[in-house]
């Protein structure tokens, strides 16, 4: 997945594995029982996010 995403292909990849997200990602998206809570380039995710959900999460994954 990694050498198609460096390649420039499009991919919708569901993901708990936040390293790979952060490598290979334009942009994530953070979802909670199907509502869409966040959604930025992975610099402003991992390091400033809006949500305070997306807070707890990113701290509870670490």
């Amino acid at each position: 997945m990694k050498a198609l995403a460096a390649e420039g292909y499009t991919m919708v990849v569901v993901t708990h594995e936040m390293d790979f997200a952060r490598q290979v990602s334009n942009e994530v998206v953070f979802l909670e029982k199907g509502l869409l809570i966040e959604k930025a380039p992975p610099e402003k995710f991992f390091t400033q996010p809006d949500s305070e959900r997306v807070r707890q999460f990113l701290q509870s994954s670490r």
